[in-house]
This record gives C-alpha cells, structure tokens and sequence, in this order.
C-alpha cells in the first residue's frame, strides 16, 4: 500500500469533517501548499538590501496614484523612472506634478506608457524599476504585483492585495521565491489616531486586549456616476455580482496590529459574515437614471450593509462592517477593548478603569474632544511627532505621505517594511471568506495561515521613532 503522508492525511480527513458537519466544502487552495518551497523565504520580518536612490514606477495613476508619485518625487533619493496608465493625459498630467515637487537635478528621463492594456508589462520589462506602486482597478492587482517581482522589483499594491485566495497564495509564493516585498498600501495604520493607540496597547494602557470593532462605513453611490472611467465605471459591478465584505482593510488594518494578528502573539482563526437586503443602489439607480441604463439592467445582489466577526486563535474577538451605500456619516469605528479600557475612534474617545489622567474620575466617562490634547501629549506616536510636518498636505491628513515616506525610508536603509505580505493577504481575505459564509448562511469559514506557521515566530511591530 502506498504510504499516506500523514499531513496530507489531516488535512483530507478534516476537510472531509468539515464538509460532512457544516454541510461545505473547503477547496483545497484555502490551506495552500503545505510546504514552502525550499528556495524559498519567509518575509514575515525580511529586510531587502538597501537601496540607496529608490527607483519607482507606477502604473495606475488616475487617484490614489497620482498622490503617491507626487509624494515620493519629492523625497531625497528618489527617482521616477516610469509611468503607466491606460490614459495618456493622466500620464502626461503626472509628469506635470513631479515637476513641480522636484529640483531639476532628479527624475530626468521618465519613460511614458499609455494605451494597450498590457503597456505596463512594456514598461517593467523596460525599465526594471527598484519598486512599482500599482493603483489600478482590484481585478488587476494581484496580477501586477506577481509580474513586478518576478521582474526584480518590490511591489506596493493598493487595497485590497488581490481578490481571490488563490491570488492570495500566488502572492505570498512569489515574494517568498523573488525575495521581493509586496506591501498592501493600507494608509489608514498611519493615521494620528490610529498610531496614537497602536502605541498605548503596546504600553499596556488599556490592559490584554479583548475585542475590536473595524469599519468602512461610507456613502459612495455618487461613484455610479463614472461611468466610462474611474472608481465607478468598474467598482459598481462589484456591488452588483458580490454579497459579502468587498472593502475590509481600511477598518481592520490598524485593530489587526493592535492585537499583533499574524505576528506572534495571535492570528486570524476563522470568521463568520452576514448581509442586509440589497436595496440602497438598486433604488439610487431607478431614481437617477433611465430605465434602460445600464445600472438598471443590475440585480445587485451585495447587500447594502455586511457585518462580519473574526475569531482568533486566542479567542479573542473583531467586528468588521462594510457599507458603502447608506445615508449615514463617515466610519471606521476603530475601536479596542482591553481588560482595562477602551479606545474607541468616530469621534475619538477614550475611557479607563480609574479614570484618565485626572479628566475623569472612572470609566464611566469618555474623555474626548479638547481633553485628549493631555493624551495626544503624553501619548502621541513617535513616529507621528516626527513625520507630520513633512506629510501634512499629502492626502487624508497626512497618513498617506507617512506611508510612502516609510516605504522609501526601509527600503533605503534596508529594513523590513511595516505590514508584510501576510497581513497584507490576511486582511484582504476578509472578502471572499465573507462571501463564502454569506452565501453558506453564515456558515464559519476557517482562515488560510499564508505564514505556514511563521506567525509565531515573526517580530511584532515595533513602535518605531
């Protein structure tokens, strides 16, 4: 009898358990290969050489990386050296804007790439930039970022990092074998507030962490009016032929690293999701536009409001919520319970067993609005205090031109970078584990460990000045 390797033996036999209790079925490709490749490197805390003058390329520069470019060419020891977008007055547009951020000394000879929609291929094979920050429509990021690595350069990917979890696992086995960075540009970890508490859980303040609630709660049906290009005239088919969280990193990101999900302490464990009626878009669409539009001719199944919770391997608990299509103010809820306090964000608050700082005398009562200048003083991110001034003006509040300034500075100092490729596909696998639950009735849907088991041994992150 041919022997059975025991592994593989688990895994079938529980697969098979799984299917035959829950009444689902998990493919295969959710565990991925159960061995790393042995060429392969862990990147959980992987530090590239140093490069000193960063030579970055983008593809993708409509919005968000327009923004990106305009702050990095304004960087010492920086050079774009490429840019490619299927229009060719964006590109010749963001030529304009490094310009005016540079000297005349850097960024001389910046190869232009329009058109086809496979020039960005052209592109890295062309120019071979050090890293590539890709912007583009969520279909297209995991294959840009496979390709960027394969041809030598680390890849910055907007959020999500892909949407499938094969792509997920695609991505993870190509920066482990090209020994190349691939960082979800998730910016909101670099926001004031969100910084602000990372560096209170990590002294204790509110005690051992609990339970977190994370948010994207905005009101985006006025997307549906791009039509022919930009966010709408691609995202709105997704609102119409998916039903779970499709935008998850936003809120999660900043909770995942205040509880070191996936480094060492913690990791995601499996996660249940469920969704409202789907009714906001198809009625902004019958009041809006003709009958014969092409929104009309949608079914949109998302519901409009979807509420997932995590459970990690510790138990601990994170709510996570997505709405872009209800009549309600702006959220990320980013809030953290701890044994000992809460810090809650929209608007943000704080409360304390014992009270906070004199402010108040228990927990009973928040401390926020002008009371939180004695917080923001005593605990403020050094990492805030040092880069605030140069970031401010580069898009939502500043956190943006942190992001990028960190990116440039590790690489440049040959450090790891702040999120990994793992939290990077952890958080984004939020998605289409939310739709399988969703669709399953809410069934629970187990986590793909993208570290192989490396998260226990991986650094968390540190509370870098």
């Amino acid at each position: 009898m041919k022997k059975l390797d025991r592994r593989d033996f688990l895994k079938k036999t529980s697969l098979a358990s799984a299917a035959l209790g829950a009444s689902a079925f998990y493919p295969e490709y959710l565990y991925g290969q159960s061995e790393r490749k042995q060429a392969a490197t862990y990147m959980g805390d992987f530090a590239a050489p140093s490069i000193e003058n960063v030579r970055a390329a983008f593809i993708g520069v409509g919005a968000r990386g327009g923004y990106h470019l305009k702050f990095l060419a304004a960087l010492p020891g920086t050079e774009v050296v490429a840019i490619s977008d299927l229009y060719e007055d964006l590109v010749k547009e963001k030529v304009t804007w490094v310009r005016e951020v540079s000297d005349e000394s850097r960024h001389q000879n910046i190869k232009l790439y329009w058109g086809a929609e496979d020039k960005w291929k052209t592109m890295l094979a062309e120019v071979r930039p050090d890293v590539v920050f890709i912007a583009t429509n969520w279909a297209n990021h995991a294959p840009m970022a496979i390709e960027s690595m394969k041809m030598g350069a680390h890849a910055m990917v907007e959020v999500p990092i892909a949407l499938t979890l094969q792509e997920m696992w695609d991505i993870v086995d190509t920066s482990e074998a090209s020994k190349k960075h691939c960082m979800m540009l998730e910016n909101v970890n670099y926001g004031r507030d969100e910084l602000l508490f990372l560096n209170m859980c990590r002294k204790g303040v509110i005690g051992e962490l609990l339970h977190a609630e994370a948010a994207y709660i905005h009101e985006l049906r006025w997307q549906m009016e791009e039509q022919e290009r930009g966010t709408g005239s691609w995202r709105t088919y997704h609102y119409a032929n998916r039903n779970g969280n499709l935008y998850p990193t936003h809120g999660l990101g900043p909770v995942a690293q205040y509880m070191n999900l996936g480094r060492s302490e913690d990791s995601f464990g499996s996660l249940v999701s469920f969704s409202t009626p789907s009714m906001g878009r198809k009625k902004f669409a019958e009041k809006n536009y003709p009958e014969d539009h092409k929104w009309n001719q949608l079914t949109f199944k998302g519901g409009d409001l979807n509420t997932s919770i995590v459970k990690t391997h510790l138990g601990r608990t994170v709510m996570i919520q997505w709405d872009e299509t209800s009549p309600r103010p702006y959220s990320r809820l980013n809030l953290i319970q701890g044994s000992k306090g809460t810090l809650a964000g929209f608007p943000t608050r704080v409360a304390l067993e014992g009270g906070v700082l004199g402010l108040t005398k228990d927990h009973h009562s928040w401390v926020q609005g002008e009371q939180l200048e004695v917080l923001y003083e005593k605990y403020d991110h050094p990492l805030y205090k040092r880069l605030n001034q140069t970031a401010a003006g580069s898009g939502h509040g500043g956190m943006d031109g942190i992001m990028v300034y960190r990116i440039v500075e590790c690489l440049q100092k040959g450090l790891p970078l702040d999120q990994n490729v793992y939290e990077g596909c952890f958080w984004s696998a939020v998605s289409p584990l939310s739709e399988r639950s969703v669709a399953s009735g809410g069934a629970p849907q187990p986590f793909p460990d993208f570290t192989r088991g490396n998260w226990k041994d991986t650094q968390p992150l540190q509370i870098v000045t």
